[in-house]
């Protein structure tokens, strides 16, 4: 199934999940309007991921 994802791909993947995990730990910390904020990211970091997609595909047409 991850034959399908590119490096870049996997790399965002990565970099989202990583961005959840550190917001639930300042979330447990207590610091959670930082742990709100950080959260945010990760939506951002999968746009950007679909954008660069996006732009890619249609370099090759």
């Amino acid at each position: 199934m991850l034959n399908k994802f590119s490096l870049t791909d996997k790399l965002f993947m990565l970099a989202t999940f990583l961005v959840i995990i550190f917001s639930k730990i300042l979330y447990w910390q207590g610091d959670k309007q930082d742990a709100i904020f950080v959260g945010l990211w990760a939506p951002s970091i999968l746009g950007f991921g679909v954008y660069l997609k996006v732009i890619g595909n249609s370099k090759d047409e």
